[in-house]
């Protein structure tokens, strides 16, 4: 039996290539690390639809509700939030800092199944809450017509 080897190098490369060819139109943010400064201004939603609300679930941990900023207008609602840095305190050599927390804005297209006038939100464990509750359907009524 005759043992036969492969140079995997040549289809490694052309991977590579084609790979970076594949990428190289995509934002910065999928190209990236996780730490790095273009996941700035992102803050991950989940969004659930309910019979009578929408939810968004937006993960921003280490804020407090005091740092959001809530608006609707024109159909859009705009979550923001901006921490102020901490100050640097004198006399402590810092050894490693792998986190920070920025500032993001998040925006949103409301439909007009939602009814704007009740919106809420609410903060808890570094999630923030958006309920967007559904408008009442107006239902025709049934209706029977009598032949004259």
């Amino acid at each position: 039996m005759t043992q036969v080897k492969f140079n995997f190098q040549p289809f490694e490369k052309n991977l590579n290539s084609l790979m970076e060819d594949l990428f190289t139109d995509l934002p910065e943010l999928f190209k990236n690390d996780f730490n790095k400064s273009a996941w700035k201004g992102f803050a991950p939603v989940n969004v659930q639809e309910y019979d009578n609300a929408y939810e968004l679930e937006l993960v921003a941990p280490g804020f407090s509700k005091e740092d959001f900023k809530i608006n609707l207008e024109n159909d859009i609602l705009t979550v923001s939030a901006e921490k102020k840095a901490e100050e640097k305190k004198e006399n402590v050599k810092q050894v490693r800092s792998e986190y920070s927390f920025r500032s993001f804005k998040r925006s949103f297209t409301i439909n007009e199944k939602i009814d704007a006038t009740t919106i809420d939100a609410k903060y808890v464990n570094g999630v923030l809450i958006l309920n967007l509750p559904k408008k009442a359907e107006v239902k025709a009524s049934a209706k029977e017509i009598k032949i004259q």
